[in-house]
């Protein structure tokens, strides 16, 4: 692993179509390994998580996301899916379902992008449709 710059940009719409952005850059860890990248980092008061350290796995064809610590989820991203997740938050656990619209990514031993278009529900109410945009780069 490897110490990186990660820029993350991340817009939230709720069902009224309000719109939250989240733009931060942090530290992390990355490397690439047959064709995987893997990526860790922590999350920070700007995220609204923290003491929370996040796991990406981006693969050719799907992206995990691990949470531990403050907020422990697992999210699988593949496109044109729908799963369920758990996300245990110190309030208690409930379980969210995920449609993954689009993903698309670029990565390389030397860092890379990626754009995950999703929607979020609870009981097949759309609570929130999300993009989440990440930059890796070496330091």
């Amino acid at each position: 692993m490897k110490d990186v710059v990660i820029c993350i940009n991340s817009i939230h719409r709720d069902g009224d179509g309000e719109e939250d952005r989240i733009e931060f850059t942090t530290d992390g860890l990355y490397s690439f390994e047959n064709g995987t990248g893997y990526l860790s980092y922590m999350e920070s008061e700007v995220t609204g998580l923290p003491g929370t350290r996040t796991s990406l796995e981006i693969r050719p064809d799907e992206v995990i996301v691990d949470r531990t610590g403050g907020v422990t989820s697992r999210m699988v991203f593949r496109r044109g899916e729908k799963n369920s997740f758990q996300y245990e938050t110190p309030f208690g656990m409930a379980t969210l379902g995920m449609n993954t619209q689009r993903i698309r990514h670029d990565f390389s031993p030397h860092g890379g992008s990626m754009v995950i278009d999703y929607v979020i529900d609870v009981e097949h109410a759309v609570v929130e449709r999300n993009r989440f945009c990440l930059q890796v780069r070496e330091q």
